[in-house]
Formats: C-alpha cells, structure tokens, sequence
C-alpha cells in the first residue's frame, strides 16, 4: 500500500496529540468537542451540535446523488491516571486516552480534510463523532437525539484500533463481533448478630457465597456448549469485623452474551438462583439487574463490502478474519440495530509486548495514522462512487 496525503500527516499527528492532552470523561467532553467542530466548520462542513450533549456530526454534500454514508468515530477519554511519560502527557490528572480515541478522532477529522479537498464522491457522508462510548452509551443517546433522522445514512461504518494485532493488519467478522455487557446488583439481606452465635442470625455471606458457587454453573449447565457467554462476579463486600455477622451483603456482576436469547436467559437464570439460594437460608436478595450494551451484530453485506475494499487498499496478506468474537463489549452496536453497517479493527503494535487498551501506560500508535486516515477516505469515495 503507498500511504497517500503525506503533507497532511503533520496537521493530524498534532490533532491527535492534542486530543491526547484534553482527555475528558464521557458526556462532559466540551473542549474535544468544541475543537473538532471548529476544525470541520473551517473545512466548510454543515456541523451539528448537541446530539447526545457533546456530539457533533458534520455533513458534506456533492453532486447529485442520494446516496449517503455515516463515519462514526468516538472521543471520549477514561479515568485513569496517565504513566506514558509522553511530553504530551494528559493535563487532566485522572484522566486519560487509554483507548485510542485520540487517534480514531484524528483520523476521521484527517479524512475529513481530504475529503473536502478533493470532493471525489456523488452523495453525501455524515462524519459522526460521539461521545460517551466507554460508559455511558453515547451511541444510543445521539439516535435518541435524532441522529438517523436528521443524518439519514445508507450504511455507517466504524473501527477501533487494536495494539496486540500486528501493525496495519484490518480484521472483519461477519455477524457478532462483540458481547453485551449487563451489569448486576445482588443485596443479600439477613439478620446481623455476634459472631460466636450464629444460630441466632441469617448469615449473608454465607448465603452470598453459596449464591456465587451456584452461578458459576449457569453457563455449564443452562447455556448451550456452542455458545459463548460470561458470567463474572467482581465484587464481593461484606461486614467489618471477624466477630459480627453483618445485616447485609453484596456482589456485583458482569454479564456477556453474543446472542439475545442467551442474554435473556442468563438474567432468568441469575435472578432464579439468588432468589431461590436465598430462600434455603433464611435470607433475601434485592436484585438491582441492568441492561447495557447489546452485542455488536455486523451485517454481512456491508462486512463483505469494507473487507473486499481493505484487501485492494492494504493487500490480502494484511487483511484476516476474526476466529472468535471478542467478550467485550462496544455501544456501536446500538447504531447496528438501526442502520446496516459493520465495525472492524485496525492493527496497531508497535513491538510484541505493547501496554494494552485500558493500560495507564498505552499510547496510540501515530504511526497507524495515515492509514486510518486514507482508508476512510478511500471508502467515502468508493462507497458514494459516481460509477
């Protein structure tokens, strides 16, 4: 692949650099999103403000058809106190870009120039940055918003960079590519009392441990062996001293499933078990269960169409299908329930043993920026071909 646009390299690196700075917490994301709406509207794009508090979509428009296509690219940052030692380092103590979307940002606005540059398409391409992707569902609260009905698209597109995929190598899956992510509160509610008597109380944590043993064999013996779920319980508190049994116990869950029927499942299951392991010792539960993210379904077509196009633009030998999906999870995928469209991810590894996503010491690989960049560029115009 020849890497195209390399006098606009400089502009990007120091776009993304900057973001890298500026790093904010979803939904309070008020200097990303101000600099990435001045820099579009000086590109000459209509820009929309206020979908999903900080999100902004820029439309251009050229020629004559109606065709139209979404790029999406998220800009929220995490709270996670940065160890990168770059002279770029985060100036908001506590909070940092641990998962690249400095980078994904800057490579959209860096296609974004180009795109309006060179204005080699027929229809019209809606570039959508979002926010709040890490926690907060920012996909679905710009579609609340509006955001299909007043940026209609054909189909929407999005990647995400991953560090422990070899560099510049783009990986498709077709159908799941990633769970949903439930979260769970389980309270287990007894009768307190002294330690050196516990025939007069109602243990909870005995009965919370019990209740965990019993989970782990939903997915051994509720779901079926060819499909992939999750059930991890992360928290665990209880009382404060060695001699008192405490009135009130609590665990907290995480749940995935790349399939809705299996995520139903699992919550009749969870809800079930704490009910009924609560009963046979003399407790209660309140059960506070929330739905989160559902899984990311990518649409074949659309994944056969962006897959045919990395191999012309990167090479076959740079381009793989995934084996598995991956358990985590990605708010995109509320945007692949109304539009078809499809997510993939761009390899990014700068050595064998890069810090990974999430990691305090993880820095977006600049280099990977011009061919981010030039691959959105290269799909706008292929998808909204005057062919």
């Amino acid at each position: 692949m020849t890497i195209q646009f390399s006098n606009h390299m400089p502009e990007i690196v120091a776009n993304r650099r900057y973001l890298h700075q500026i790093p904010e917490i979803g939904l309070s994301e008020f200097k990303t999103s101000d600099f990435v709406a001045e820099q579009l509207a000086a590109m000459g794009y209509e820009v929309a403000r206020g979908l999903g508090k900080t999100g902004v979509v820029a439309t251009l428009r050229n020629g004559t058809s109606r065709r139209s296509v979404g790029i999406r690219a998220d800009f929220d940052a995490l709270p996670i106190l940065e160890e990168t030692g770059a002279e770029y380092t985060s100036t908001h103590p506590g909070v940092m870009h641990a998962c690249g979307h400095d980078g994904h940002t800057a490579m959209l606005l860096g296609a974004a120039r180009i795109l309006a540059e060179r204005k080699s398409f027929d229809g019209t391409v809606h570039l959508i940055f979002q926010p709040a992707e890490e926690n907060f569902g920012g996909a679905r609260i710009m579609m609340d918003d509006g955001l299909f009905n007043k940026f209609p698209c054909d189909a929407i597109f999005a990647l995400h960079n991953d560090p422990s995929m070899p560099f510049g190598q783009f990986a498709f899956r077709e159908g799941p590519i990633m769970a949903s992510a439930d979260e769970c509160k389980i309270t287990v509610v007894g009768r307190g009392g002294h330690g050196a008597e516990p025939q007069e109380a109602a243990d909870p944590i005995v009965a919370g441990a019990s209740i965990i043993m019993a989970l782990q064999t939903v997915i051994s013996r509720n779901i079926h062996p060819l499909q992939s779920a999750v059930i991890t319980v992360g928290a665990f508190n209880s009382g404060i001293a060695s001699n008192v049994i405490p009135e009130r116990a609590e665990m907290k869950l995480t749940i995935r499933a790349l399939d809705d029927n299996v995520r139903d499942e699992l919550e009749r299951r969870i809800r079930l078990i704490a009910e009924a392991q609560a009963a046979s010792y003399g407790v209660s539960v309140e059960i506070d269960y929330e739905r989160g993210y559902p899984p990311t379904i990518n649409h074949k077509s659309e994944t056969d169409y962006v897959r045919q196009l990395a191999m012309r633009f990167a090479g076959g030998e740079n381009v793989v299908d995934m084996p598995q999906p991956i358990m985590g999870s990605e708010d995109f995928a509320f945007m692949l329930q109304e539009r078809p469209g499809t997510y993939f991810f761009l390899g990014t590894a700068k050595t064998e043993n890069d810090p990974p996503l999430h990691h305090p010491k993880f820095d977006f690989n600049d280099d990977i920026l011009p061919t981010g960049t030039a691959f959105w560029v290269e799909l706008v115009e292929d998808y909204l071909s005057s062919k």
